[in-house]
Formats: structure tokens, sequence, C-alpha cells
């Protein structure tokens, strides 16, 4: 499968690819449609948080999907195949990759402690069903040097000692994403649940947590079918949690 040239589209600035997805009269905009930015001036992560990238070094860009035949209570298993395809495209490309790319709940991609990459998805929806998805991805790749606000960011580059291919690379992890999403669409309900949790990093591992405004010690024991982190604390206690409730530490 390969997403046909005529859906990518590339413009040398934009603010945010997200924001100029959601600005599209998304009914009429083609799925798989592809818009790929080499700078951006205002780039969206997660929590509203500013997304850091060197222009013409990285790759950032949205997709437009039509992910219809999810109900909106199983939207998360987009979250799942999406980031799956990146850490999975992305293991071979990195040294010792397949032991050291994972998935930081909800979908940022890391290598070691380090970020590499992080998504943005947003969706519409109509009646019980999802009519529009925008997912914004930023992957740092040729980029070596970062501001010291970013939090531990890691590079492609600084991983392999080696500059990389823009184009080549999107099409690559544009395909990668395709076969996910297609699998999603073809296979039963939750098949993707148990890769994704054998790459979501801290699981099983008892690590220090953010939580409601308190320090506590908690380890990972998976994602309920509503995005929500699941962990057990030292005390036995389940916890639940959804984004804004948990910070990693």
């Amino acid at each position: 499968m390969r997403i046909e040239d005529s859906k990518i589209q590339q413009f040398d600035s934009l603010a945010s690819t997200n924001q100029y997805c959601e600005l599209l009269n998304l009914p009429e905009v083609e799925e798989f449609t592809v818009i790929v930015a080499r700078s951006q001036t205002a780039g969206i992560g997660q929590r509203g948080n500013h997304w850091e990238a060197e222009p013409g070094k990285n790759l950032t860009f949205s997709l437009v999907l039509k992910p219809a035949f999810l109900p909106v209570a199983d939207q998360y298993q987009l979250t799942q195949a999406v980031s799956l395809a990146v850490a999975d495209w992305l293991a071979p490309l990195v040294p010792q990759g397949a032991s050291r790319v994972r998935i930081k709940w909800p979908n940022d991609i890391y290598v070691d402690d380090n970020k590499i990459c992080g998504m943005l998805i947003t969706n519409r929806v109509t009646g019980d069903r999802l009519s529009a998805s925008i997912v914004g991805i930023g992957l740092n790749v040729n980029q070596r040097v970062f501001p010291d606000w970013v939090p531990n960011p890691t590079s492609l580059s600084l991983l392999t000692g080696r500059e990389w291919p823009l184009e080549e690379l999107l099409a690559g992890l544009l395909a990668a994403i395709e076969a996910r999403y297609e699998e999603l669409r073809r296979d039963p309900p939750g098949t993707l649940e148990a890769p994704y949790l054998a790459r979501l990093l801290r699981r099983g591992e008892k690590a220090t947590y953010l939580y409601q405004g308190q320090t506590i010690e908690a380890t990972i024991t998976g994602v309920n079918r509503f995005g929500h982190l699941q962990l057990v604390t030292l005390a036995g206690e389940t916890l639940s949690c959804q984004m804004k409730e948990i910070q990693f530490l």
C-alpha cells in the first residue's frame, strides 16, 4: 500500500499542520490527505504544549483519516494503531531499537528515556461514530540541538550519527500508518491491544508519578478501553487516570 503523491501537500511554512486541517471542509477532503510543513511556527503538542522543531530538519505533518467504522467509545483504538505504526516503523532504524523504542502513554514515542516523536489526534463525531480524524505527527529526524526548555529530546540523527532523507522517511512512515489503520479496520476490536501494551513505556515497572498534586509510586498495568492509564500503587490501590490527572516524573 502507498498513499498517492497527489494526496501529499507540501508547504514551506504553516503555523500548525493540525490547525490547517481543522480549517478544511473535512467532509470534502479525501481520506489519507497529508499536509506537510517544512517549518511550523506554532506547532501544537499534547496538553496544549508548543512543539519545537528546527525548520527543514524534521518531519512535521498531519494526516486526515475517515474512521467511520469506529464507534466513539472505541476511539482510543485509533491512537493505538497510529502510535504502534510509528514505533514499529522506527525500531529498525535505531540501534537495538526493538528493545529501546517505546510508547509513552498515550502516544509519545520514546527511545530509552528520550522523546523522539509526539502526536496529537483530534476527532470529529457524527452520531455514535467517528466521522474524521486529524493525526498530527512531529518526528525529530536531523535536528541535533534543542532549546534548553525542551525536556529529554532526541532525534534519529543523534541516535545514529547520520543524516536522513526526509521524503523517504515520510513515505515509509505513511505506509506503516496506513497498514496499521487497515488492520484496525479489518480485524476484530481489541486486536492491537496486546502489541500496544508490549511497547508501553514503564509497564510492569515501579516508578514515580505526580497524581492529583501528590507524588506517588505506582506500577502501570495497562490501558482500558477508553484510553485511561491503569496503575497500582504500592499500597495496592488501583488508579484509572485520564491524561490531565497524572504526570510522569
